[in-house]
């Protein structure tokens, strides 16, 4: 059974949610396994993972940006390994976090509420079911949580029993979390909180969990869930999920949405208009960027959503190398992010922070500052996924973009 701190606040009792007879889309194929009822049980048994007052601490620390009061970062890796929630692993990944707030605090002058893309990170979506691995084609890998990254048909088949490898590796990694909270970058109590990607329904459906007090439902995998762009589809199980949880919550807004569109998940997602519940990631692309988001800003800032507005320069920004490897460049995801600022300080709103892929070790994944050029990418890529960032370049982006 899966092991992690005790906390009482919550009943633990599962009902059938209405969200999951809605369709959605990046879902692992795994019902058909012989043991999938009896995992789901498992999972919708264990003890929650966060604390509803550690969510309402993190919401109360977003609302702050919401109303320009402070900023926000969220930083970690693209997808996390079960193999590093190890607690040197864990400590070094906030420590990466710590520094690169307290850069973003100096350089803004506002406190900064931190989240860690960590305990959880563990599925991703894909554009493709099927990617190409060293001339053979294999079932592509969708997170440690999915399938395994090993290079193998039978490795790449989904396998349920993996979401008890990733409750299990979450625990590992909150707790270490847990001991490095302080009141720090710069005076902002609590944190930095975790945050992912909530993309496998069956696993975070089953650790929803109901406050006995006031009847609120907590989605206990993680304080700051967010929305792809790939699953924020209206209709869909992902929107209707988030509706009915009390987290704060993300959405991916990708260079493909409208005004309209944008403000209807608002309107689903923030109906009282409370700061710090929503937040939106921008993720458009430095070329796409300069068209797609006025208009989306005028549109929310005239349906009055209090939203906080973060920017993610790294998803429009992912190019390939000659060979194949994916990378990006620092000055593209630069350019973005400046933008970004740009354009919302233009429309009257506040450009609370950023949201980015980066390595708490010395990688080479992404070309520029001590990265020179392409030939040097190989000397540490290490991503199970997309490219990230390493420390000295995510302090860069920091300091062009305040």
């Amino acid at each position: 059974m899966p092991q992690t701190v005790k906390l009482t606040e919550f009943t633990y009792t599962q009902t059938a949610a209405p969200w999951m007879t809605l369709p959605a889309t990046q879902q692992p194929h795994w019902h058909h396994h012989a043991e999938y009822d009896l995992i789901e049980a498992e999972l919708s048994g264990a003890l929650p993972l966060v604390a509803h007052s550690e969510i309402r601490e993190a919401k109360r620390a977003l609302g702050l940006a919401a109303l320009g009061e402070a900023r926000v970062l969220q930083l970690g890796d693209c997808a996390e390994s079960f193999s590093d929630a190890d607690p040197l692993t864990t400590s070094r990944k906030v420590r990466n976090i710590q520094r690169v707030a307290a850069r973003m605090a100096e350089r803004s002058g506002q406190q900064v509420a931190r989240f860690g893309r960590m305990a959880g990170q563990y599925a991703k979506p894909r554009s493709s079911n099927f990617e190409t691995v060293d001339g053979v084609d294999l079932p592509s890998f969708r997170g440690e949580l999915v399938n395994s990254f090993e290079a193998d048909n039978f490795a790449r088949q989904h396998d349920p029993e993996r979401m008890l490898h990733a409750y299990d590796a979450s625990a590992a990694v909150v707790r270490e979390v847990r001991a490095h909270w302080t009141g720090s970058a710069e005076e902002l109590a609590g944190g930095p909180w975790v945050a992912h990607e909530a993309l496998v329904l069956d696993y975070e459906n089953a650790l929803i969990r109901t406050d006995e007090r006031t009847g609120e439902q907590f989605l206990t995998s993680t304080h700051f869930p967010w929305i792809g762009e790939r699953t924020r589809q209206l209709d869909h199980a992902h929107v209707s999920m988030f509706a009915a949880i009390a987290n704060p919550i993300g959405v991916k807004v990708g260079p493909t949405a409208d005004p309209e569109t944008v403000v209807r998940l608002c309107q689903l997602l923030d109906p009282h208009r409370t700061p710090g519940r929503l937040t939106l990631i921008v993720r458009m692309g430095r070329e796409d960027v300069h068209v797609a988001l006025p208009p989306i800003v005028r549109a929310v800032r005239r349906a009055g959503h209090p939203v906080v507005w973060i920017s993610d320069p790294m998803h429009g920004n992912t190019i390939s190398t000659e060979s194949g490897r994916k990378t990006r460049l620092v000055t593209h995801i630069i350019e973005e992010a400046t933008a970004f600022r740009h354009i919302l300080e233009t429309e009257g709103a506040h450009a609370a922070g950023l949201h980015l892929e980066a390595a708490a070790t010395d990688v080479t994944e992404c070309v520029g500052g001590p990265v020179p050029d392409e030939k040097a990418l190989s000397e540490r890529y290490e991503t199970l996924c997309d490219p990230r960032l390493n420390p000295e370049q995510a302090l860069g982006v920091i300091d062009s973009f305040f």
